[in-house]
């Protein structure tokens, strides 16, 4: 791959070929017009059980697709492979982060089910078109995230609280900003709240629990969207044999277009 080509104007085949063998902070801002999503993968012994639990809490987690115990591509990524195809994955053995790798391959079995989980990465580049700043992208980082008091419904062994991304608006674009992503449900939607992070249970904007912090200037309030890192939250408090999830930020980069998700 030519070393001259944008990360925005990757198609997707070639940012998954990049994130393969190249470490990158975030892929916010990669392939712009194409979804991107979370990943959490189980033994098939837990894979009814989290359905169930993304069926209940389809705002955190939104499901695009999954796959099968020994299937590693599908539609959203043609030709890859689930195991390399994103730029970092984090193990979780009973519930402790054990391993963050840029290879998930040594910890996937036959019996490996993936779920890959709506993004809100997705939306972003209708929230610029629609001139709503993004701070993290502008700023060079990754977006933050935090654990709430929310508590997600529960599912037979998963149960936890959701996760949120924030992202800081001025605030006469706030409306529009709910405006826009209230038009892609499939990944995470309208904000979940809107200004008071200590009403969510958020005691420091400044120290997130996944993501890195943005700089919030004079006229900006936070608004926070629910998250697909929300099963990581809940692997921590359920505790399974084991979980593959990407790195938070780091995601995987499909070949659908984010207009798919869009509803009128």
């Amino acid at each position: 791959m030519s070393p001259t080509v944008e990360p925005r104007s990757m198609s997707p085949a070639q940012a998954r070929a990049l994130f393969r063998d190249t470490s990158v902070a975030t892929t916010a801002g990669f392939s712009l017009g194409y979804a991107q999503a979370n990943l959490i993968a189980l033994d098939k012994k837990y894979a009814f059980d989290f359905l169930l639990f993304a069926q209940r809490n389809p705002k955190p987690c939104p499901v695009l697709g999954v796959l099968e115990s020994g299937q590693l591509s599908s539609e959203l990524l043609p030709g890859g492979d689930i195991r390399t195809d994103i730029p970092s994955y984090r193990i979780f053995r009973h519930g402790k982060l054990v391993d963050e790798t840029p290879d998930a391959t040594a910890y996937w079995t036959d019996d490996t089910v993936a779920f890959l989980i709506g993004c809100s990465f997705t939306f972003e580049q209708a929230l610029l078109q629609a001139g709503v700043p993004v701070a993290h992208i502008a700023q060079g980082r990754n977006v933050p995230m935090y654990r709430t008091n929310i508590p997600c419904a529960p599912a037979g062994v998963f149960s936890g609280p959701m996760v949120v991304s924030m992202r800081p608006i001025p605030a006469a674009k706030v409306a529009d900003a709910v405006r826009v992503t209230s038009r892609y449900p499939a990944v995470h939607g309208a904000p979940v709240h809107v200004g008071d992070p200590a009403a969510i249970g958020i005691t420091d904007l400044d120290n997130p629990d996944f993501g890195e912090a943005v700089d919030i200037a004079p006229g900006e309030i936070p608004v926070f969207w629910a998250c697909g890192v929300t099963p990581q939250s809940v692997v921590m408090d359920s505790t399974p044999d084991l979980a593959i999830c990407h790195s938070p930020g780091k995601m995987l980069v499909t070949d659908i277009r984010d207009s798919f998700y869009q509803v009128p």
